[in-house]
Parts: structure tokens; sequence; C-alpha cells
């Protein structure tokens, strides 16, 4: 069975209106394709058909005026980045989404049926599974800054995606096996790793009397 490949690999990020994976609705959606020595980005601005926050404005810089002046209608933009995402699994490649958990949840609670089928590789979850207690914060440009990773325009789509596969391609060179683990193999590896590290931080809240309710221990998507 074929094993990860880091030189076939399909990058996606969204942009959002809020951190709630059950609201949130897209603004901007890009999937950076990697295929040997070809890599072709594409990123499209949809109009969420709703008010855009100041604070997630203020992120990613799209507010609800040119959202709705230049965007394309959400549910398109939805279809497309599905379509897409499936179509990269059946062409074999491995879909890198970086903090999965998040845009792959909001692809599930925007269309009711969003399903993984393929293979997802996370470089946040790799990073804090394979460096456990390294200190520091473990965002997107924390972790370039770690791995030597230019980050050309932060909390913009296509560069986050962008940063988030060349992120998984030193991450492969930093640990090899990962290369060597086939398909079901790596999932397996992602989802019980997420397990345990959301368990301890769930025991740690819990033992501090704070509120760990809204702690997901589920990988690729929250449960």
């Amino acid at each position: 069975m074929a094993t990860f490949d880091a030189s076939r690999m399909l990058s996606f990020d969204l942009e959002t209106t809020s951190t709630d994976t059950s609201t949130a609705r897209i603004v901007t959606s890009a999937l950076v394709r990697i295929d040997g020595t070809e890599v072709t980005a594409t990123e499209e601005l949809a109009d969420p058909g709703v008010e855009i926050p100041e604070d997630a404005a203020s992120v990613h810089g799209i507010t609800t005026e040119k959202a709705r002046a230049e965007g394309r209608p959400h549910d398109e933009v939805l279809r497309e980045t599905v379509d897409a995402i499936k179509r990269g699994w059946d062409e074999g490649l491995t879909l890198i989404v970086f903090n999965a958990p998040y845009d792959l949840s909001v692809l599930r609670a925007l269309t009711g049926d969003f399903t993984v089928t393929g293979p997802v590789f996370d470089p946040l979850l790799i990073d804090r599974a394979r460096d456990r207690y390294r200190k520091g914060k473990r965002n997107l440009g924390a972790l370039c800054e770690f791995y030597g990773v230019k980050l050309d325009n932060a909390h913009e789509a296509t560069s986050d995606a962008m940063a988030a596969a060349r992120i998984a391609w030193k991450q492969v060179r930093m640990w090899p096996e990962l290369s060597q683990m086939d398909p079901g193999e790596l999932m397996e590896y992602q989802a019980v790793e997420f397990y345990t590290l959301q368990s301890d931080f769930k025991s740690y809240l819990e033992s501090r009397g704070r509120d760990a309710s809204q702690v997901t221990v589920s990988w690729p998507m929250a449960g």
C-alpha cells in the first residue's frame, strides 16, 4: 500500500466569520495543490451572507462590505471547496490542514454531511505529538519560525495553506517514519495522539475546577 508522500499534497485553509465551528461561515477558501514540482493555488472570496464581526475582520482583513461587493455566493464556494477536496483524495493526494478539527468541522457544519474519505495530515497536531513538551506558542506563525518556513502574509488563506504544506514537508524530513506510514496508519496515529493530548488537557482543567466541556477529543473532526 502507498505511504505518505509529501510531494503530493493538497493544502487547505479557511478564513471565516467565527471561531465557533457550529456557526462559522466561509469568507475565503484556499487550496494549494502540490504534485511533484507542480504547484497550483486557488483562492475564492465568499459572501458569507451574514455580517462579518469586527474581530474576525481584524484578523483576516475582509470586511462585510468587501465580501458583499466582491465575494461569490457562499454555497457555491462551499460546494467547490468540498468537491476539490474529494477530487484530491480520489487522485491520491493527502489533505494538509493546520488544526484540522476546526476547518473540517466547519465544512461538516455547513454541509451537514461532509465526511473524511482520504488521508489528512495536521502539522499542528504532528508538532504537538512529536515535540510535546517544547515551550512557547504553537500557532502557525510560531511553527513557521520554528521550522524555518516562510509565511508570506499571515491569515491570508493561500499564504496560510502554503505555509502549512511547507511545515508538513519539513516535519517528514525531521521524522522520516511519518513517510513510512500508509494512509490508515497515519490517520490512526494522529487520532490516537490527539485523543491522548486532549484527554490530558481535559483532566488538567478539571483538576483545577475549570470547565472542560468544550474540549474535543475527536480528530480530524470534532465529535
